[in-house]
């Protein structure tokens, strides 16, 4: 298997497992009288002290709107939270700030999306592309545009591997199809999406492509202009960072036509009775006061993982992925879903006799964090013919030893159910 895309991001020391764990606090953590084992990081990942120290010195030191006043605690504050907005650029490899929006995370960031670029480029007769593996978050907001302009939804369907045909993509792309949106990595299985071709054959087209890189971003380094993409959206949470905090990146031209998302203080220029002007980008999509702390901890979250070794760091994340995915396989009655030649670390599994949330509930008293549920990816669940799967979520400080410790509890949920 093919486990991880390839990788680049400038060396800065080797890559050291321990030394990460170390460098967070919850880690040393027990549950129930055990040591906490953390595999859910598809959900959220853990947060290291760098990132906790920074919101903390904020609210100490420098807790003040942005924007706005003169007085030292508001010019420090307004310092330190734009400066976020140049290592998320870098982070991303965008061409400039003004294509980079904070929101609230990628959920916001695919909204903003639909609600203004959608809503001015989608017309009647028109369709929208997105495949069959995507989070309600990136089928929801759709499903409500196509509604209001009268436009159709298509699916591109996927195989038993938990992996669309291109043949099927190439079918359903065509000079109707206006906007894709696609994830770059699924939240369910793990599978990573070709999303340079993607892009081609929907430019091809004339199609705009959105990308829903909350689960990738902190797996393989993303390039937006090596992608091409239109558009791409990351959450603070899935970097080890905070929640309530993520960036949606646009190109600037497509940026610009758009109207505001919403409006209020800070995404003005001037404001009369008679008339609003709106300020420049990336301003015009930021109205009202800003989670300042949150996106001061995402900025440390990229600092820390800017610090490591990346390649060495994601080379690992694979070889954890392939040494997890053989253990799994092995265990008797267990069928792992999704299994792509692409992927990157999730495992999602069923269990002969076991339902998820009694899987999830066995683990859990014995201090492993794992997550049962349809995992907001319910048309997932049903192209499976399943209501549910327990998924395990790998991130960089995760180890051997935590994948052995999951498949002990596993087969002590085989002894459970099968006594």
């Amino acid at each position: 298997m093919n486990t991880s895309p390839t990788h680049s991001r400038t060396n800065q020391r080797q890559f050291d497992v321990d030394v990460v764990r170390r460098d967070l606090p919850i880690l040393a953590s027990c549950i129930h009288g055990y040591p906490l084992v953390y595999l859910d990081n598809t959900a959220t990942t853990q947060k290291p002290q760098a990132v906790i120290d920074a919101i903390v010195d904020y609210c100490t030191s420098a807790n003040a709107n942005i924007h706005r006043s003169v007085h030292k605690l508001s010019v420090d504050a307004t310092r330190l939270h734009d400066n976020v907005r140049a290592k998320v650029k870098s982070f991303l490899n965008a061409a400039v700030f003004a294509e980079m929006i904070f929101v609230r995370g990628a959920t916001e960031g695919i909204n903003i999306a639909a609600s203004t670029f959608g809503r001015q480029h989608i017309r009647p007769g028109d369709e929208m592309l997105i495949t069959a593996m995507e989070h309600h978050s990136n089928i929801v907001p759709w499903q409500v545009l196509c509604e209001q302009q009268g436009a159709t939804l298509r699916v591109a369907p996927m195989d038993d591997d938990g992996q669309w045909p291109w043949d099927d993509f190439k079918r359903l792309a065509s000079e109707r199809t206006k906007l894709v949106a696609v994830s770059h990595d699924s939240n369910s299985l793990g599978t990573v999406n070709l999303i340079r071709g993607i892009v081609d054959i929907s430019h091809r087209h004339g199609a705009a492509v959105i990308v829903d890189g909350a689960q990738a971003a902190a797996h393989m380094t993303v390039d937006v202009r090596e992608l091409d993409c239109d558009f791409y959206v990351i959450s603070g949470h899935k970097l080890y960072g905070p929640t309530d905090i993520g960036a949606l990146y646009g190109k600037r031209e497509l940026l610009e036509a758009m109207l505001p998302y919403q409006t209020g203080g800070d995404m003005i220029s001037s404001v009369t009775f008679e008339r609003t002007t709106y300020n420049s980008l990336p301003h015009k999509f930021e109205a009202g006061t800003p989670d300042i702390a949150g996106a001061i901890g995402l900025g440390f979250a990229i600092d820390d993982l800017g610090q490591l070794d990346w390649p060495a760091a994601l080379d690992r994340d694979g070889e954890l992925l392939k040494y997890a995915t053989d253990a799994f396989s092995c265990i008797d009655g267990l069928l792992l879903i999704g299994t792509a030649n692409t992927k990157l670390s999730v495992h999602s599994f069923v269990l002969d006799g076991a339902h998820p949330h009694d899987i999830g509930t066995i683990m859990g008293h014995e201090g492993i964090a794992v997550r049962p549920g349809h995992h907001c990816a319910q048309p997932v669940m049903d192209r499976f013919g399943i209501p549910e799967t327990t998924r395990v979520s790998l991130g960089l400080y995760n180890t051997r030893d935590d994948v052995d410790a999951a498949v002990q509890a596993i087969a002590k949920v085989n002894e459970v159910f099968r006594c």
